[in-house]
């Protein structure tokens, strides 16, 4: 079973943290997946940096673009990763956007996740009618899960075809707005979640866009299987460099 699953099935809320590959410096990507790990982080995004990042806030906007003048390319985040899964074992998401993938080869691309141990894959900007048209088969035969993304502006329509197509977790986006962190959720946040959560889909529900802090993960995870951060954790990253990172899981409450 893919790791993403047998994470899922266990009885608890999932925190899944986001960073670009290569940020602060190059060679950083494996000591913070390490660490992320030994921090109790349930599940890791690892972001392939990307010069043109239209669901990006600024903040994980400047990380990427940092991380594209460190020396990142997806070639050198592949070496990277190669004997990643001699010291982890949580699953591992490569999250980046659909150029660099196309540019790779879509079955080789698939096919180097495989052999490191990526369990899944988040393409903003790849449809799912596409997906399941031209590539579903490919990510199959690779053993992927591909994840995708569901705003408060997608009709229930669009949701359940989305849902009968994946086979892991939808990326539930809090708002309809690029990356970034907030303090709460209001009612019409809130609102949406209730819908989603009464929809009773396959798939289990994880949160992104807006998560920074106790305070908002719990409030997400009211309603889903778990939340995601990233530009509160990239700030932190920013600030810190690789150290108190497990300073800054354990503040959000859920390890």
């Amino acid at each position: 079973m893919n790791r993403i699953n047998q994470k899922l099935q266990e009885n608890k809320k999932i925190l899944s943290i986001y960073f670009s590959a290569g940020y602060p410096n190059l060679n950083d990507t494996v000591q913070i997946i390490q660490d992320l790990e030994k921090s109790g982080v349930d599940m890791i995004e690892i972001g392939l940096p990307f010069s043109d990042p239209l669901a990006d806030g600024p903040t994980i906007q400047a990380s990427s673009t940092q991380a594209l003048h460190n020396g990142m390319t997806t070639q050198v985040l592949f070496d990277q990763l190669k004997d990643i899964r001699k010291t982890v074992s949580i699953p591992l998401v490569i999250m980046g956007y659909f150029n660099p993938m196309l540019q790779y080869g879509i079955e080789d691309f698939c096919k180097k996740c495989a052999e490191i141990g990526i369990d899944g894959l988040i393409i903003p900007d790849l449809p799912v009618d596409v997906y399941a048209d031209q590539y579903k088969a490919t990510f199959e035969k690779y053993g992927l899960i591909n994840v995708f993304l569901i705003t408060p502006q997608t009709s229930d329509k669009r949701i359940r075809f989305i849902d009968s197509v994946s086979d892991g977790f939808i990326y539930m986006v809090s708002s309809a707005s690029v990356t970034g962190s907030q303090t709460g959720f209001g009612s019409t946040q809130e609102n949406y979640f209730k819908r989603i959560a009464s929809m009773e889909l396959k798939n289990p529900q994880i949160i992104g866009f807006g998560i920074s802090n106790a305070e908002t993960f719990n409030q997400a995870t009211e309603f889903a299987k778990g939340a995601i951060i990233g530009s509160a954790f990239i700030t932190h990253l920013t600030q810190n460099g690789t150290g108190k990172i497990e300073e800054f899981v354990k503040a959000i409450g859920n390890c």
